[in-house]
C-alpha cells in the first residue's frame, strides 16, 4: 500500500469515528501513516467533512456559549488566503460573531462582528429563544443554533446537537437534529440522527436516522414571530418525543425477541446440559491426568 492509499484508508477511518472518539481514531491512524506532516495535510479534508456533518461545537470567542459548526454556519472558505481547508470561517448568529475554526485543534479564533439581515433576524431570534428553552428542558449539555438561509428571509435552519461521552464505562453517544422551516411553503422538514457506541469487550455501534415532513399551521406567520416560533418548537418537541419513544420500544423488543431468537434454546443434542455431570466429567479427567503424571495404575 503506497502513501496515497494509506491516507485514503486513514480518511475513511476518521469519517467513521464514533462520537467523541475522533482523537483516538486519529492517534491510531498515525501508526498507518508514520508521518505526522503528511497525516495532517492528507486527512484535513476528512476532518473538515466529519466536523461539519457531526455538528461539532465551538466556544464562541468572547462569549460564554457554544455554536454549531456546520455547512449552514459556514461563511466562507479561506483557500484564497493560503490557509487551505484547515481554517474556515463560521457564523454564530446568537452573538453576531464570525470566527475561524481549526478543524484539527477544534479551536475558534479571530472573532469579527457581523450584522444580521434585518428582515430575517426577528423571526430567527424568536426561533432561537424557543429552541434554547426546548434544549434546557430536554437535553443535558446540548447546543442549538438557528441560521437564516442567504437570500431567503422566510427560511431558517434549526440545528440541535447533544453529546454524552462515558469512556470509563466504554460508551459514547450523539444526538443530532436539523430542520428547515419555510414560512412561505408552510413546511417543516428535517431529520433526527442518533449514533451510539458500546465497546466494552466488543464493538457495537448504532447509527439510525428518522425524517419528518410536516405542514405548518396557517397561524404560523413571520408577522407573529414569538407565538409562531413557540408553535414550531412544539411540533419539533412532539416529533422528537415520538421518535425517542419508538427507539425505546425497539430496544425493548430487541432484548425480548430479537436477541433471544439468535440464541439456541437447546444445544445440538436437543437436551439441556446437566451441569453436575459436567463438573463430574471435569473432575474425573483431572484425576486421570494426575494418575498418568505420577505413573500410578
Amino acid at each position: 500500500m503506497d502513501a496515497t492509499e494509506r491516507l485514503q484508508a486513514a480518511s475513511k477511518f476518521l469519517l467513521q469515528a464514533p462520537p467523541g472518539e475522533i482523537n483516538d481514531v486519529l492517534n491510531d491512524v498515525r501508526n498507518i501513516i508514520s508521518d505526522d506532516d503528511s497525516l495532517q495535510e492528507g486527512v484535513l479534508p476528512a476532518l473538515r467533512e466529519y466536523n461539519l456533518a457531526q455538528f461539532m461545537t465551538a466556544d464562541v470567542p468572547g462569549h460564554n456559549h457554544q455554536s454549531i459548526v456546520s455547512e449552514a454556519a459556514r461563511v466562507s472558505n479561506l483557500n484564497g488566503e493560503g490557509e487551505g481547508e484547515q481554517l474556515d470561517r463560521f457564523w454564530d448568529p446568537r452573538s453576531r460573531t464570525s470566527f475561524r475554526f481549526d478543524h484539527l485543534s477544534l479551536e475558534a479564533s479571530d472573532p469579527e462582528h457581523v450584522e444580521p439581515d434585518p428582515e430575517s433576524e426577528p423571526f430567527r431570534a424568536a426561533l432561537e429563544t424557543a429552541s434554547i428553552a426546548y434544549l434546557s428542558a430536554h437535553f443535558h449539555g446540548g447546543v442549538t443554533s438557528i441560521f437564516p438561509t442567504p437570500g431567503a428571509a422566510t427560511r431558517f435552519y434549526v440545528q440541535i446537537v447533544a453529546n454524552k461521552y462515558n469512556p470509563s464505562n466504554f460508551w459514547s453517544g450523539r444526538w443530532r437534529s436539523e430542520y428547515v422551516v419555510d414560512l412561505v411553503s408552510k413546511q417543516l422538514k428535517g431529520r433526527m440522527l442518533v449514533n451510539v457506541h458500546y465497546y466494552e469487550q466488543g464493538n457495537v455501534q448504532l447509527s439510525t436516522a428518522h425524517s419528518i415532513d410536516l405542514a405548518l399551521p396557517p397561524a404560523i406567520t413571520s408577522s407573529s414571530a414569538t407565538p409562531s416560533a413557540n408553535k414550531i418548537l412544539a411540533l419539533i418537541e412532539a416529533e422528537e418525543g415520538k421518535y425517542q419513544a419508538s427507539l425505546n420500544d425497539a430496544y425493548a423488543d430487541m432484548g425480548e425477541k430479537t436477541f433471544k431468537g439468535l440464541r439456541r434454546a437447546l444445544p445440538m443434542t436437543r437436551s439441556k446440559l446437566d451441569w453436575d455431570r459436567v463438573l463430574g466429567y471435569k473432575l474425573g479427567a483431572e484425576l486421570s491426568s494426575n494418575r498418568g503424571a505420577f505413573g500410578t495404575s
